[in-house]
């Protein structure tokens, strides 16, 4: 099953496409709501808010202590802020081998939607929002995707983080990706 971290943010959107793709998932607020699940979904948003109420949900040391082990995550945005080992925030839980600078791509009104390279998809959009940059990554960490020759799509192990909003567009690839490396 897959949790859908819904404190703060774009959570609604991949509600629904999971519930387009017909996969069993749930919303997470508590951390009851995360039994079961095999993997969260941590969308974008506001990092220091969602991180803020990781803390007062007391939900941050949960997703620790299971990442990488019986949970898969999806970092998006804001979700790829907080899970970097390394990021110019006050929160992060530490889970993904990167190095993130946040806002890097510009402000709300620099937002833009474009072609990315991938090995792993073809003809890939991605849409940037305040897009954070993968500076750079850990030896174990595999760029599945570029944007100009930089990484915007990541996975260590079952973690995956992207830069970019796969829920804003109608291409269902990387929710299909995320779930098989959360149902294995």
């Amino acid at each position: 099953m897959i949790g859908v971290l819904a404190l703060q943010g774009a959570f609604a959107e991949h509600v629904k496409i999971l519930d387009k793709l017909g996969y069993p998932h749930k919303e997470v607020r508590t951390k009851r709501d995360l039994v079961g699940v095999d993997g969260l979904i941590i969308p974008g948003g506001e990092s220091t808010t969602i991180g803020k109420l990781l803390e007062w949900e007391d939900l941050a040391d949960e997703i620790k202590k299971r990442a990488g082990k019986d949970l898969a995550i999806w970092g998006i945005c804001a979700g790829l802020i907080l899970i970097a080992k390394e990021v110019d925030s006050d929160y992060s839980l530490k889970l993904l081998d990167v190095n993130v600078k946040r806002n890097a791509y510009g402000r709300q009104l620099h937002s833009f939607t474009s072609s990315l390279s991938s090995k792993k998809f073809n003809n890939l959009e991605g849409v940037f929002i305040r897009a954070p940059k993968i500076i750079s990554t850990g030896k174990d960490v595999e760029v599945l995707t570029e944007y100009k020759k930089e990484p915007v799509l990541v996975r260590q192990g079952n973690i995956l983080g992207s830069t970019f909003h796969p829920e804003l567009t109608e291409d269902t690839r990387v929710h299909e990706y995320f779930y098989e490396l959360a149902s294995s």
